[in-house]
């Protein structure tokens, strides 16, 4: 019981440390504000514009699920479709591992051209740069089902159908929950950096315009909500992946 406490509050303790110490470089160097700024000038600013962090922060959250969820749908299906057939797997596989290789910042000015600046752009790549890693572990869950297994279940009047659904899937969401905790930090990702060169909104244009403004602290308190943001919703996946697959870690609740 005592390791589980631990295990828990271990993050936020980590986190207080490397803001104690960072605090305390800052003071002790007089590092400027203009460079480098401290916790206490971030939160300052942060306090300060309160309100135009909020809308900002509002419009790259929306936007980010909205990417992500067209990631989602996309990366079930490509992932269900790969690793359902061994042709698929062998045919699409490497041909979406190529195009994963491809710089994601790339294609925003790509995709001003045909959406114009807006929210388009930074929907498109929220969802290009999120929806790979869904689509790997779905494909991966069902490729790397045991062939003995559904064999067994052929045998026993199961069509290939039943055995994807109704076993291949429910396997797979150990998989699945595991792909979204990363996706969804790479949605962010994609979202803010098309915002830096493609919106007049969001953290993303909020980090550029700080910059120009030479108000690195504003800067880096737009970093920290976007981090906060990321870090809620990966806890609100393992809130969920513990509650509905906790058939998969049995290991972890004995400790």
């Amino acid at each position: 019981m005592k390791q589980k406490h631990v295990e828990r509050w271990s993050p936020w303790l980590l986190l207080v440390a490397v803001i104690a110490l960072w605090q305390l470089i800052c003071t002790a160097f007089g590092v400027s504000e203009f460079i480098f700024p401290s916790p206490a000038r971030i939160w300052t600013q942060m306090v300060e514009y309160k309100a135009i962090i909020a809308a900002h922060a509002w419009r790259t959250y929306w936007v980010t699920m909205a990417g992500f969820g067209l990631a989602i749908v996309v990366g079930v299906m490509l992932g269900f479709l790969i690793g359902s057939s061994r042709l698929a797997y062998a045919a699409v596989y490497p041909l979406m591992t190529a195009f994963n290789a491809l710089p994601k910042a790339a294609f925003v000015p790509i995709l001003v051209v045909w959406f114009g600046i807006g929210a388009g752009p930074a929907i498109l790549t929220a969802f290009l740069i999120s929806f790979f890693p869904i689509m790997v572990n779905i494909a991966t869950g069902l490729a790397t089902l045991e062939p003995e297994l559904e064999d067994v279940l052929r045998v026993l009047g199961a069509r290939r159908w039943d055995v994807l659904v109704k076993v291949g899937l429910p396997r797979s969401m150990p998989y699945f929950y595991g792909s979204l905790k990363v996706a969804i930090t790479l949605a962010f990702v994609g979202t803010t950096v098309s915002e830096m060169t493609a919106a007049n909104e969001g953290i993303g244009y909020l980090l550029i315009s700080a910059g120009s403004a030479m108000q690195m602290g504003l800067a880096f308190a737009g970093l920290v909500v976007v981090g906060a943001m990321a870090m809620l919703m990966y806890e609100l996946f393992s809130w969920l992946e513990k509650h509905t697959t906790a058939w998969a870690h049995r290991g972890s609740q004995n400790t």
